[in-house]
């Protein structure tokens, strides 16, 4: 948890149990109820409590019951214990959502925190002193991007009209297509990201950007797959495939399967019009801190 941007401090200790001031042995031997937790402490202006769900997710299995890897004990159940209860629809939104994700039910187990205890000292940044210590939690997941659509939510026609110029407005709403080697940013390679120009959604990155001399701005791939959506277009006599973004459903171009071998082969063919440039040096200040990682 402390690898996510976002998040300020986390500790380990127990909750949720039957006794006060447990110690480990406690868990183990004297059935103290408790779950091993850890304790978040996150910037709600830099990560959502959704986001910060949906990588707890990306670790744990939430159809186990009281067994994590090769932990197995009521200790080792799954838990979200929340200490508001604003945040109960939010947890429920995400666990609904992951449910699709499994044929099994999901028995991660919803209850306000019921008294927290900070664990043992050794029990603290386990990893960092014991480096080859047992871990089934895949760590480098922390480094990878998530995009919370809810942070970016679409707009309607009458704000778009008033956010939006003409042009952009009928790539974006109409599916036009501005002239190739007349738009911003078909040539220009600064460093930074690419994000919908109707909500906000990152979509690309600088890194995955490259000269193909086609007369519009050319990607290798999206920032993360699901940022973008694909639909048949059979327009003007062709058959292509559309792209538009996940969030504002906006019209961004096409994907063909001309670009680099090396890098996959698909080169995002997207409108200038459709997308606005935020500089790396402005990502943090614009709320995209988040994203910086695409550059390391």
């Amino acid at each position: 948890m402390e690898r996510i941007s976002g998040v300020i401090d986390a500790v380990s200790g127990y909750a949720n149990g039957n006794t006060e001031n447990p110690k480990y042995e406690d868990l183990i031997y004297r059935n103290s109820g408790h779950a091993e937790t850890v304790y978040v402490k996150y910037d709600k202006d830099k990560i959502k409590l959704s986001t910060l769900l949906k990588y707890y997710f990306k670790v744990i299995d939430p159809t186990s019951l009281n067994k994590q890897g090769n932990d197995r004990g009521t200790q080792y159940r799954t838990g979200i214990y929340y200490t508001s209860e604003d945040d109960i629809p939010t947890i429920n939104a995400i666990i609904e959502e992951e449910q699709k994700k499994y044929s099994k039910k999901i028995v991660v187990e919803v209850l306000p925190l019921d008294k927290f205890y900070l664990a043992e000292e050794y029990h603290q940044d386990y990893l960092k002193k014991n480096p080859n210590g047992y871990c089934h939690i895949n760590l480098s997941k922390a480094k990878e991007v998530i995009v919370d659509e809810t942070l970016y939510p679409l707009i309607s026609k009458d704000e778009l009209r008033k956010k939006l110029n003409v042009q952009q407005y009928e790539v974006t709403q109409n599916g036009d297509t501005e002239r190739a080697y007349e738009n911003e940013y078909w040539d220009f390679f600064e460093k930074g990201i690419y994000v919908d120009i109707t909500t906000g959604e990152p979509l690309f990155s600088s890194e995955d950007k490259y000269p193909s001399q086609c007369g519009w701005p050319s990607f290798v791939k999206a920032i993360v797959p699901e940022v973008v959506t694909y639909h048949e277009d059979f327009s003007y006599n062709m058959n292509r495939i559309e792209v538009r973004s996940r969030s504002g459903k906006a019209h961004l171009g096409h994907v063909f399967d001309d670009g680099p071998r090396e890098r996959g082969g698909k080169r995002y063919c997207i409108n200038s019009a459709s997308i606005k440039f935020i500089p790396y040096e402005k990502m943090e200040e614009l709320g995209y801190g988040y994203l910086k990682s695409l550059f390391e």
